[in-house]
């Protein structure tokens, strides 16, 4: 295809060329005149011809995508159609042919005109077949932000006749800009003006363009667009756009992170290359969600080492590849071991000699440790337990471990078993020279398994979409900001601390389906049903990020806090760990949550929760038969 497009450019190039002679010379002279003149200019034309073409060849008018040809492609032809015509006319020149000056500016001017409409004819064509074919069923369409990236969406609207936009329209919060039009389009109000130009206009599209806008102010005015039936898109922002061009598979639907409006984190460079700069740095489920942008993130900062241990292979090989493609003298060492196998952490440690270890691994879907209490514990509190001795055993200056506001006041396996994992790190941090801290976050949007994409997904399928309670309320975060302020902590510990990241305002999850749908340009329980499902087992209505509140200390970061650390019994601790290290060995799961119990007084198991509501409700009422039935249903053996 590329080649048949080159050849059909050259041949009417060539007849171009031929032609704007022909015409010039008929032009200039009368008919018996023309036909002399001609007959003799006819020797020199095939040689003209070829040091035109030449000329265009090197002005890379070959070479150019035309259908997307703009301003900077007609400069192009006008610079290499005058210098074709001045070495043509430079040739004539040297071989003394007398040709007037009149017929080389008609030639020049006729070029431009026939070279030129080839090049444009595509866009032309489009531009016909939107305002008489394509608009079957149009789209009207507002762009918010009326610069240079609002330009450019514009000019792509045009060329893709696929996206069949009828009626574009331009807002801008400058002042000067409102009334007059850029490219022949209107600038009819600011962001203020969304919701009522948006009914007054019946737009069905807004695409937001200012690439330089910072996160608050895009949530700003994607505030406003919620409040309208349009389908909202995205023209991603100047980090994103590394070319600085705008083009149709650029401009993206909006995402979560937009919605949030959360700022760029700062970070403490130089802070950052000194603690990591130089090191062996081990990184546990380094192929997981965080595990792999922690690998991302430390990269940058040239350790001496990176090494990457995990169980899941695939995630690993994605990982290692996506890492030695960008860093190309990154020393990579990977290990496809489990935390749980003891004596192979050892193994590692002993041959690798890690100077800091982050410890992302784990366990952390609720509602499948819910019914796996005997694997949360094995991986979760053993698998850290692990690590936790062999750094201590090998000399890592610094272990810090990844853990989770569901550690708070858990109601739940796993938020139970990553509070025991708090403890082992302050407990082993007061007897060992290794510095134990640990990073405690909510959630991470587009982590396995999160509720984003299974919203999208749902979205997509046209519903419905499944929310567990109406008032379910989480903390969210992206990934990259959630690894960037644990690397940030990190650096900052003197050992003990349990540092808490700010999470900014706590979401309603059913007010982000809502949001989605919206923005999907969809009517919530119109187009897309939205259906409460119920609190799944030991699933909170909230999560809480810190133990007690009265604790929290500031950091020298705005965004990274400390909870004062607690002190606990080494031996008391480490005699329970050993008792569910026996229970796991049996068959009880409800043992296991009891027992999880009694080392977090805190933690109540749902099952216990739901016996002491069903028990209390019985002796209120007086009812011996139901409470007798409640007693007999708490079986333990389940």
């Amino acid at each position: 295809m590329g080649r048949m497009r080159v050849f059909f450019l050259l041949l009417t190039d060539i007849i171009s060329i031929c032609l704007s002679y022909v015409l010039a010379f008929y032009i200039k002279f009368d008919e018996f005149t023309y036909a002399l003149e001609i007959k003799r200019f006819y020797f020199y034309l095939f040689i003209i011809v070829l040091i035109k073409i030449i000329t265009l060849y090197f002005f890379k008018l070959y070479k150019s995508i035309w259908e997307y040809a703009s301003i900077d492609e007609m400069i192009e032809i006008i610079f290499g159609i005058v210098a074709a015509n001045v070495l043509a006319m430079l040739f004539l020149i040297f071989l003394d042919v007398a040709v007037p000056r009149t017929i080389n500016f008609i030639v020049l001017f006729l070029d431009m005109a026939f070279i030129g409409s080839t090049r444009f004819s595509h866009r032309i064509y489009n531009r016909i077949k939107n305002r008489i074919i394509g608009n079957k069923t149009p789209r009207k369409v507002l762009i918010v932000g009326a610069g240079a990236a609002g330009v450019m969406v514009l000019k792509e609207l045009r060329n893709h006749d696929y996206l069949r936009s009828k009626s574009i329209s331009f807002i801008d919060d400058d002042p000067l800009k409102l009334g007059k039009h850029i490219n022949r389009v209107p600038v009819i109000g600011n962001r203020h003006d969304i919701v009522k130009l948006c009914k007054e206009y019946n737009f069905n599209e807004i695409i937001i363009a200012i690439p330089s806008a910072k996160p608050s102010e895009i949530k700003s005015i994607l505030d406003e667009c919620k409040k309208t039936n349009c389908k909202t898109r995205i023209v991603p922002g100047v980090y994103e756009l590394i070319d600085g061009k705008v083009n149709v598979s650029k401009i993206r639907d909006v995402q979560i992170e937009d919605l949030l409006g959360r700022d760029e984190v700062k970070l403490d460079l130089e802070g950052l290359s000194s603690f990591i700069g130089g090191k062996r740095v081990l990184v546990t489920g380094g192929g997981g969600s965080i595990g792999s942008e922690l690998c991302r993130q430390i990269a940058r900062f040239n350790p001496s080492e990176l090494i990457i241990l995990d169980i899941y292979e695939n995630s690993v090989y994605d990982i290692q590849n996506e890492l030695l493609k960008k860093y190309k003298d990154l020393n990579l060492t990977i290990f496809i071991d489990s935390v749980r196998d003891k004596e192979r952490i050892e193994e590692i440690f002993n041959e690798r000699k890690p100077q800091i270890v982050f410890h992302a691994a784990a366990h952390k879907h609720v509602p499948l440790m819910e019914n796996n209490p005997k694997s949360a514990v094995k991986n979760n509190i053993f698998g850290t337990l692990n690590l936790v001795q062999a750094a201590d055993k090998y000399g890592v200056e610094r272990f810090v471990l990844i853990s989770t506001d569901k550690a708070v006041n858990p109601t739940n396996v796993m938020g139970a078993t990553k509070r025991v994992c708090e403890m082992i790190i302050q407990t082993y941090n007061e007897r060992s020279k290794t510095e134990y801290v640990a990073v405690r976050f909510g959630n991470v949007l587009g982590s396995n398994g999160s509720v984003i994409p299974l919203f999208k997904k749902q979205i997509a399928e046209g519903g419905p979409v499944t929310v567990t309670h109406e008032e379910v309320i989480r903390y969210f975060m992206t990934i990259p900001e959630a690894c960037q302020l644990v690397l940030q902590a990190g650096s900052m510990a003197k050992g003990g601390e349990i540092f808490v990241l700010d999470m900014g305002e706590p979401v309603k999850i059913i007010d982000l389906a809502r949001d989605l749908i919206k923005l999907s340009g969809l009517e919530p329980d119109v187009d897309i049903k939205i259906e409460i499902t119920g609190l799944r087992p030991g699933e909170k209505l909230y999560e809480e990020l810190l133990i007690i509140k009265e604790n929290m200390i500031d950091t020298s970061h705005n965004k990274i806090f400390i909870e004062k650390p607690m002190k606990f019994n080494y031996d008391e601790l480490m005699g329970h760990i050993e008792y569910l290290r026996f229970l796991i060995k049996g068959d009880n799961p409800m043992e296991i949550k009891r027992y999880l119990a009694k080392m977090v007084p805190t933690y109540k198991p749902y099952e216990l929760v739901e016996y002491e509501e069903a028990y209390e409700e019985a002796v209120t009422e007086y009812n011996y038969d139901t409470l007798s039935e409640v007693v007999v249903s708490l079986d333990y053996s389940q």
